[in-house]
């Protein structure tokens, strides 16, 4: 299947009327913008475009906007955030979704700290016992330098007493721009449905969290919106599920894969080479998020 690659995004700008946006690993590394983010940013509210961020962030879209707005992208520059986070807590406020009007009120956390608050109003309780935990709220890893296996014992004794887990970021990584990669909350959760643990997952690529930012594009016909990440399982294969043209950034998560650095685009046939390995291929392919 044919990828066609572009320059930049100025190139596609005329072909859609809103943007569907990945926020790490397209607009930022986690810790600063990539250059020119800003400026396409910019570009596109420039000429009327309307802009959806869809970020795999384990908290409420609030502290997104105020991480951005820290960065330099103020709330000028899209219309409205959708996090992973917010549909977690919102799974576990209403209870309807499968699986989770079983679940008991008592819950161990796998993340870091700033995360401890993502259920802060709802009637939970957070335990530092494993063994009395009614399920898992995994939202990263610890400290950036963790390797999975500092998780294996914690998943095994959650396995051991049949815990649920609850994964508030389907991302298996992120890739900050210094080429560091930091595990996500998604590669703990399908290590532990490797072991044969139950894992419930809310945000990207799951349709149930499209289809809600679906409905702030009411009135624009799905073929003239854009989705653009770097992620292929979770950003590509979400859009592509509910109707929507694709662009991969190639500098973020899949730059090591694809033997570049940021900016760079891919040798010839390596990018179909990885599609083809996933059974996943977008419509086009940026170097980067840039006009």
């Amino acid at each position: 299947m044919q990828i066609k690659a572009e320059a930049s995004l100025s190139i596609l700008a005329t072909k859609f009327d809103a943007f569907v946006l990945d926020v790490w690993g397209v607009l930022m590394d986690g810790a600063a913008p990539y250059p020119g983010a800003k400026d396409c940013l910019q570009e596109l509210r420039n000429v009327g475009k309307r802009i959806i961020l869809l970020s795999n962030a384990p908290r409420p879209a609030s502290l997104v906007a105020e991480r951005l707005e820290f960065i330099g992208m103020g709330p000028s520059l899209y219309d409205h955030i959708l996090t992973s986070g917010e549909a977690s807590r919102l799974a576990l406020a209403e209870r309807t979704e499968p699986g989770m009007a079983a679940l008991g009120r008592s819950y161990f956390h796998i993340g870091p700290n700033r995360d401890q608050d993502l259920l802060q109003g709802l009637k939970y309780s957070c335990t530092e016992n494993l063994d009395t935990a009614d399920f898992i709220l995994t939202t990263g890893v610890v400290d950036e330098s963790d390797k999975l296996d500092r998780y294996e014992p914690c998943l095994q004794i959650a396995k051991k007493n049949n815990v649920p887990m609850i994964c508030a970021n389907p991302d298996n990584v992120v890739v900050r721009q210094n080429g560091d990669r930091v595990i996500c909350a998604g590669a703990i959760a399908n290590r532990y449905q490797e072991i044969g643990g139950a894992a419930y997952y809310f945000g990207k690529p799951h349709q149930t969290f499209y289809e809600t930012c679906l409905k702030q594009l009411k009135g624009i016909a799905r073929n003239r919106i854009l989705a653009v990440g770097d992620t292929l399982h979770t950003d590509i294969k979400g859009a592509q599920d509910v109707g929507l043209t694709t662009a991969l950034v190639l500098g973020g998560v899949l730059a090591k894969r694809l033997g570049i650095t940021w900016g760079e685009s891919a040798a010839p046939g390596r990018l179909e080479k990885l599609c083809a390995e996933q059974r996943i291929f977008p419509d086009f392919a940026l170097p980067a998020f840039i006009w």
